[in-house]
């Protein structure tokens, strides 16, 4: 199995909005990949706790996939292109890392 962490640290503010308030909208539209997407086949989102250091990103994504083929599949389905071209201008940093478990 692979796992796929990817973070995000967001811009304070883009397009009138706070960093919460987008990735409080970046969960509700991640959360609907799991549905989307069938090499994904675990899915959990996490929004940074309210009271943790303001330098930790602000939302994370952690994916569970078969192997790396269903994680390479994922990358270019039309529905994670869609969600990656929705959080790109709103983020400052991505991190990201896939292992084997």
């Amino acid at each position: 199995m692979i796992r796929h962490i990817v973070m995000f640290k967001l811009k304070p503010e883009y397009e009138g909005r706070t960093a919460l308030e987008n990735a409080l909208e970046a969960k509700t539209r991640a959360e609907k990949l799991i549905d989307l997407v069938p090499t994904l086949d675990k899915l959990e989102v996490c929004i940074n706790a309210e009271k943790a250091p303001e330098s930790n990103y602000e939302f994370a994504l952690v994916c569970d996939f078969a192997n790396i083929e269903a994680l390479n599949a994922y990358q270019v389905h039309p529905a994670h292109v869609e969600f990656g071209k929705f959080i790109t201008p709103m983020r400052e940093l991505r991190a990201c890392i896939d292992y084997e478990v």
